[in-house]
């Protein structure tokens, strides 16, 4: 309990400094304290007992859209660079995603639901294996990898990339579907939405999803040295927070113009493209995450329990 308070004490600063940017006049974060002393620094003294000598730990985090997972990791992050002196390497899958011609070329050959950033198949891959490859080289050499801007759906130019100079103890992915496993193809066979039910009545996007899963990202997620997952109570509540996320994100760029900020009817068809999945990984999260974070109706972490402990 001392080193945590300890920890506390010399990290609680910057967590709140940053927590203070993350914030808008309508939007304040609640109980800061208890979300960093009972949750988010157990689970740094949890990753700073896994970090290995030779090689980055890869910790992934998943959570449905507008969890708080950007929020979450970025947290953990600032503990583990300031209180353990780890160097630490926080990137999300939706800096991977696809460019819009990539997404435009795969919506023409494959379905029209692919040019919709967000589902297995729109992120590129081989890049991110490329990533983790590269990080264990024995001599290490600086690495650029891409930036993606959602207010205009499409990479940054590359002098905005990310540089990494030197080689990170820890490194942090985390995406929505981080984790996430494929269904059994009988499962795919009745639509759970709109989206589906018009917009893919031969199942063609669903089965070519799965696939993805199956395949590519199953060789990716194997890249993972543990799994953090943030659990919402449902999918409503997800879209409920994920319409305030597109708010801030419409006040943060309101100046700005050709910019691609969503309404209301478009944040929610959005989300459906995510919902199976995102569903699925309610189920299955206990058995792949070895930290599971659960959140409450106020979008604030209310548990925490350790699946794979320490030892």
């Amino acid at each position: 309990m001392q080193s945590i308070n300890d920890c506390f004490f010399k990290v609680k600063s910057d967590c709140f400094k940053y927590i203070s940017s993350q914030e808008t006049k309508s939007q304040k974060f609640k109980n800061k304290d208890q979300m960093i002393r009972s949750f988010l620094i157990p689970v740094c003294f949890w990753i700073s007992k896994k970090t290995k000598k030779k090689n980055p730990i890869i910790v992934g985090l998943g959570g449905g859209q507008g969890s708080g997972k950007t929020t979450i990791s970025s947290i953990i992050s600032i503990i583990l660079k300031k209180y353990f002196k780890l160097k630490v390497f926080k990137i999300s899958v939706d800096d991977f995603y696809k460019t819009r011609n990539e997404r435009k070329l795969l919506s023409k050959h494959k379905h029209p639901l692919l040019m919709i950033r967000g589902v297995p198949g729109t992120h590129d891959i081989d890049m991110m294996l490329n990533f983790f490859k590269k990080i264990k080289i024995k001599k290490f050499k600086s690495i650029k990898l891409p930036k993606f801007n959602k207010a205009t759906d499409d990479r940054c130019k590359k002098n905005l990339w990310y540089k990494i100079k030197s080689r990170p103890d820890v490194v942090i992915l985390e995406g929505w579907c981080v984790g996430a496993k494929p269904q059994r193809n009988s499962q795919l066979n009745k639509p759970i939405n709109s989206i589906e039910k018009i917009h893919d009545k031969n199942f063609v996007w669903r089965k070519f999803v799965n696939l993805q899963l199956k395949t590519k990202y199953k060789k990716l997620f194997k890249q993972l040295d543990s799994v953090l997952y943030l659990k919402a109570k449902n999918f409503d509540l997800l879209k409920k927070w994920r319409l305030k996320q597109e708010k801030k994100l419409q006040l943060k760029t309101k100046n700005k113009k050709k910019l691609k900020i969503m309404s209301q009817k478009e944040v929610i068809n959005f989300m459906k493209t995510y919902q199976r999945i995102t569903e699925q990984m309610f189920k299955d999260a206990s058995k792949y995450a070895s930290i599971i974070m659960s959140l409450n109706n106020n979008h604030q972490i209310s548990k925490i329990k350790f699946i794979q402990s320490l030892f």
